[in-house]
């Protein structure tokens, strides 16, 4: 200290008046990343419509075939192409099947082979392209080259050798399905893994001692989620699609089996005389895959801007 002292008084403060402490505080919503993502999304009108139709639809499929007093096989034969009315909203088929029970029946066959095929895809594609991005080198070299050996195949040709094989069942036409169309979600996450493991925070976690996998899936992966998701979200339609129009032809699922592309098929037969009852399978299957992939560009932008 130096011979000068310093003397602080009570006059060389004055204390602020209770009103003008918070003057310079500035009120910003702490917001999480699914809060923020879903804010944006609420934004999209179309992904919102979208979203709603899926909920409609999958709400019909569990509740209409267990409220409804008819069986989607139980058959009427004096009420055969009967119109749509109050008793049978969508009419009857020529073995008189109430068709909304039978659609809504479909949805779930339908919906079921979509996700099913949409979640081993996220497996298969998260594991292998995630090793194929991370490591590099000769071994992406290698698991690429097995990528495009797969791929050269025409994907049509695996699912009829697999249904053939195993048996036109839900399961087959699931593994069917899969064989070729996770190829695209392993070229998503390689394409992201190898944009994000040199960036700082890989470089980081990798430093302070983090094993592979951790640094692969918790911390590679978990920031990729974005077009992970978008990409997830697409492939649902495709199988939905696929299944469908596989059926349509009748190479898809057993006769037993009401699915959309199934119930189209059946209903292609009276075309001419009854063109109203193939409306209702072609409507719910276009609508389906009309809302999934407005969900998708919505959840695209939603994830995007917050990148």
């Amino acid at each position: 200290m130096s011979e000068k002292q310093i003397v602080l008084t009570d006059d060389m403060f004055e204390l602020l008046d209770e009103s003008e402490k918070n003057s310079e505080f500035i009120a910003i919503q702490s917001k999480t990343f699914v809060k923020d993502s879903w804010d944006r999304f609420r934004k999209n009108k179309l992904a919102m419509a979208g979203l709603v139709f899926l909920t409609l639809m999958v709400l019909g499929a569990i509740v209409v075939p267990m409220v409804s007093p008819y069986g989607y096989s139980e058959q009427n034969m004096a009420l055969r192409n009967a119109l749509p009315s109050l008793e049978h909203p969508f009419g009857t088929d020529k073995l008189g099947q109430d068709i909304l029970v039978r659609v809504m029946y479909g949805a779930r066959i339908s919906l079921a082979i979509g996700f099913a095929t949409a979640g081993i895809n996220l497996f298969i594609g998260i594991i292998y392209g995630g090793i194929s991005g991370y490591v590099g080198g000769k071994v992406d070299m290698v698991m690429m080259r097995i990528i495009d050996i797969i791929y050269a195949v025409p994907s049509l040709l695996y699912v009829i050798l697999i249904l053939m094989v195993f048996g036109n069942t839900i399961q087959s036409m699931i593994i069917a399905i899969c064989v070729t169309s996770w190829i695209q979600m392993a070229r998503q996450v390689r394409t992201q893994v190898m944009s994000l493991k040199e960036m700082e925070f890989a470089l980081a976690a990798k430093v302070l001692g983090a094993g592979h996998m951790r640094i692969l899936l918790k911390h590679l992966v978990v920031n990729a989620l974005g077009p992970i998701i978008v990409c997830l979200t697409m492939m649902v339609p495709n199988a939905i699609f696929t299944e469908s129009f596989l059926s349509f032809v009748g190479i898809g699922l057993e006769m037993t089996i009401p699915s959309w592309g199934r119930l189209a098929n059946e209903c292609r037969q009276l075309i001419f005389t009854y063109p109203i009852q193939i409306i209702w399978p072609v409507a719910a299957i276009c609508l389906t895959i009309l809302s999934l992939n407005f969900v998708g560009d919505g959840l695209g932008e939603a994830l995007e801007a917050k990148r």
